[in-house]
């Protein structure tokens, strides 16, 4: 029989930033201090776009937008947001959702499995995820703690545990 496995993947649920998106849209509608002031977020291809008037308006959009995703169970670590910038007379912010392991964060993940956890693990990169094998699946159970207790820039889910 095969040695168990997991993979580590960072995927956002598009139904649940779908329903995150609309949440936040009812709310800037009926916020009093968003009235007249051209607030709007909507997506544009795959990233989201918020849109308002003056800089600190928009920032606010981004902080109803965040609290939503909060509420729906979406990390953070899954959002890409930029600076506020200037587009005529309003103030726009591109804010994507990040899928998948990036090469150089599935390296610092695996450098990390490798230094600290059990020994009998072995990750493995494939593609925008990582698989980790191991005899045991107790030493499977403890790096994926491992990895939970991690401070890493990447919104990590654990699927396929064999």
């Amino acid at each position: 029989m095969a040695d168990p496995t997991f993979d580590i993947v960072s995927k956002v649920d598009k139904m649940e930033a779908d329903n995150a998106l609309h949440q936040a849209q009812k709310e800037i509608a009926q916020r009093y201090d968003f009235k007249n002031v051209g607030a709007e977020v909507d997506w544009s291809g795959e990233k989201l776009l918020l849109k308002a008037s003056s800089e600190d308006r928009v920032k606010a959009v981004l902080e109803v937008l965040e609290a939503k995703f909060i509420k729906r169970g979406i990390s953070l670590r899954s959002l890409d947001s930029g600076d506020p910038y200037a587009s005529g007379k309003e103030y726009r912010i591109d804010v994507s959702l990040k899928n998948g392991i990036s090469s150089e964060d599935a390296k610092k993940i695996s450098k990390l499995i490798r230094d600290e956890a059990p020994k009998s693990v072995k990750p493995q990169i494939q593609g925008d995820e990582l698989r980790v094998t191991s005899k045991s699946r107790d030493d499977l159970q403890a790096t994926m703690a491992l990895l939970k207790g991690a401070d890493l820039d990447v919104d990590l889910q654990f699927v396929n545990f064999r």
